[in-house]
């Protein structure tokens, strides 16, 4: 895989993570906060647009899920590290980085 494939596939992995996240926490706020359904509605289709990226990926369905739930796992912590001001402790970052190593094995491993 090139380095341009790679920089692209981690751009839509990265993209579809606060798309996911950010919709799922427009979602949150109007149903566990009481905010706006307006809020609600955006998110929804934040959500739907994340349902959308992943298909620009350069592998099969199965690989790019498996690979993207590791993205998800960092991004999540990253996620509540700036936006909920709750820092990751040892283990998270521990379990984020085996989640990345798991990433760049499932995505982009040379196969022969």
């Amino acid at each position: 895989m090139e380095k341009i494939e790679i920089a692209r596939s981690v751009f839509f992995f990265i993209l579809a993570g606060l798309c996911e996240i950010g919709g799922g926490y427009l979602v949150w706020l109007w149903l566990r906060e009481g905010k706006s359904i307006w809020l609600g509605l955006f998110g929804a289709i934040v959500l739907v647009v994340y349902g959308v990226i992943p298909t620009f990926q350069p592998a099969n369905f199965g690989r790019v899920y498996a690979a993207y739930g590791g993205v998800f796992i960092v991004l999540s912590i990253l996620w509540g590290w700036q936006v909920d001001k709750i820092a990751p402790d040892k283990f998270d970052l521990i379990g984020g980085l085996i989640a990345l190593i798991g990433v760049i094995i499932i995505m982009y491993w040379p196969r022969g």
